[in-house]
């Protein structure tokens, strides 16, 4: 062996390459563990890297939370403004609620819901549903109460996502997508619609305490 060569010279780290492998350990953690429930040092270690990089990155824990669980909106979802609600809640459901027709897995919704006990995560997760998805959906309803048309759509979606994923319901868990796609197609058109409700007879709030 030659004494007198120099030592190979050590590869220098990817800045980009780390920060992507720690976003992703970052995801699979926070996604099955909660905010709370998940270290930074177990991601540090899933990544490979050590875990003061997570802060030279990141900043902080909440801001690694932040961008790893951002919702992105899908490309051309919302390019054109005439897009019929149900054609945009379809792809809501097909991305949320069977979430296990998605190439790279779970929403990143689902998981956040997971963090709801922690109060930041609970705000990342507020932000990240009423700013992205249901503020554009607002945009496409006509008519008075667009906001609360919008979210109780968004209740209907993520609320089945949740029977669905989380508590694994045994009916909805399995049923055909095509069925259930159906079925909401036509709860999403009548809140969108704003139609109102045939009447059974006497007062909705007939029976309810305090009415």
């Amino acid at each position: 062996m030659d004494r007198s060569a120099p030592p190979p010279a050590r590869r220098r780290r990817d800045r980009a390459a780390t920060r992507t492998a720690l976003l992703d350990a970052a995801r699979r953690r926070f996604s099955r563990q909660g905010y709370d429930g998940t270290g930074i040092r177990e991601i540090a270690s899933d990544a490979g890297v050590d875990a003061a990089l997570i802060f030279r990155y990141f900043g902080s824990k909440r801001k690694l939370y932040a961008e790893a669980m951002r919702v992105e909106i899908p490309a051309g979802l919302t390019a054109d403004p005439r897009r019929p609600v149900v054609h945009v809640t379809d792809v809501m459901l097909r991305d949320i609620v069977f979430a296990d027709l998605r190439e790279d897995g779970e929403h990143p919704l689902l998981g956040m819901l997971r963090s709801a006990g922690n109060a930041d995560a609970r705000e990342e997760l507020r932000v990240q549903l009423c700013e992205n998805y249901l503020k554009d959906l607002a945009g496409r309803i006509e008519g008075e109460d667009a906001g609360l048309r919008a979210e109780l759509v968004g209740a209907l979606l993520l609320g089945m996502g949740v029977m669905r994923s989380v508590v694994g319901s045994p009916v909805l868990k399995d049923a055909p997508y095509e069925r259930v796609r159906g079925l909401v197609a036509r709860l999403v058109g009548l809140l969108a619609s704003g139609a109102a409700a045939p009447q059974t007879g006497g007062d909705p709030g007939d029976g309810v305490p305090g009415r």
